[in-house]
């Protein structure tokens, strides 16, 4: 075979779904997407003691909205 990307090639027949793949990063563009990401995008990073109890978004969202009701309602008062 004459490809210069030969040996990116894939036999899909044999392989194993499970095996890494190579692949070919040469037309890839570094930040293609960094601006849309932080468009629509807050990202906050979880101490790991906290993984447990919040193990993903919805799980903080939800402690999070619940503490900003308790911090409205003692606003109020005050």
């Amino acid at each position: 075979m004459k490809n210069s990307n030969a040996a990116l090639e894939w036999d899909t027949a044999e392989a194993d779904p499970l095996e890494p793949r190579p692949l070919d990063l040469s037309k890839a563009v570094q930040g293609k997407y960094h601006d849309r990401m932080l468009e629509g995008t807050n990202i906050v990073l979880l101490a790991p003691d906290l993984l447990d109890t919040f193990p993903d978004s919805e799980s903080v969202n939800e402690a999070l909205r619940g503490l900003k009701a308790i911090a409205v309602r003692t606003a109020r008062r005050a």
